[in-house]
């Protein structure tokens, strides 16, 4: 479908990569509703875009219909809020936490489809774009919970992508990589293996306008080799396992949940 004149809900917009996105979506004619958290943040970008800010919290389910009440009338959902659940399942994880990652990286999405998608079809037009993970793709040690939700991401928007087949409405999912200066991996400090090639926020935004214009059902945001490890690791998960160990990914990934369980007591 065409951005221009559509109207797109965007969440997570309070985030480095969350601004890439509305501002690739704002030069293609998109009329912007921003959400997040913190309206400090929202309102400017929102100024700046022509858009209007909405503050919200994701894992308040109340908040959530309200959401979508007052957005029933959008062309797109770019679902791309988060929260980092990255740690060891049994040391870093109560009921709570686990409550809070389900609800706003899978639960969120789904009810936001859910209440979205047939006004879409009444309007005959629309789309819905899943900002997933490579962790989406394939898990490694200490992303259990957070490879939950995106896994759970992907089977979402293929399913629901085939509920959709032969009407005007589409769903795609996207998965980055390793992405440098703004968001998760970037904000928890950690560093990578040499040859690890990262991907830019641009780089995302770039896959959400492909995805809706193009009508793609799933693009993946990262250089050819990590594509390549993803694809083998989809294909022979054990021996990817042991080969991702021997380059060191247990470290990575206590690296990236240390710094993310820093963040979360700031």
């Amino acid at each position: 479908m065409e951005l221009q004149g559509a109207r797109v809900l965007l969440t997570g917009a309070t985030g480095g990569i969350g601004h890439a996105i509305a501002r690739r979506l704002h030069a293609a004619g998109a009329q912007l509703v921003l959400t997040g958290r913190r309206l400090d943040v929202l309102e400017p970008l929102a100024a700046e875009l022509g858009g209007r800010a909405v503050a919200v919290d994701l894992a308040v389910r109340e908040e959530v219909d309200r959401l979508a009440a007052d957005c029933a009338d959008v062309d797109v959902l770019v679902a791309n809020a988060a929260l980092p659940a990255s740690g060891q399942f049994v040391e870093d994880f109560d009921l709570q936490r686990i409550d809070r990652a389900l609800d706003v990286n899978l639960r969120a999405p789904i009810v936001l489809a859910r209440a979205l998608v047939p006004e879409m079809l009444a309007r005959g037009r629309g789309h819905l774009v899943l900002i997933s993970s490579i962790a989406g793709r394939t898990s490694a040690p200490g992303s259990s919970i957070y490879s939950a939700t995106k896994f759970g991401l992907r089977g979402f928007a293929q399913g629901l992508r085939g509920d959709l087949h032969g009407t005007p409405v589409g769903a795609s999912v996207v998965f980055p990589g390793f992405i440098r200066d703004a968001g998760m991996f970037h904000d928890s400090g950690a560093e990578l293996p040499r040859g690890v090639g990262t991907s830019t926020p641009s780089d995302v935004a770039e896959a959400v306008e492909s995805a809706i214009v193009r009508d793609r059902g799933e693009v993946t945001v990262a250089p050819v080799s990590m594509k390549a490890l993803t694809t083998f690791a989809e294909v022979a998960p054990g021996l990817s396992a042991k080969v991702a160990r021997l380059a060191g990914s247990d470290k990575v990934s206590a690296s990236i949940a240390a710094g993310q369980q820093l963040d979360r007591h700031r």
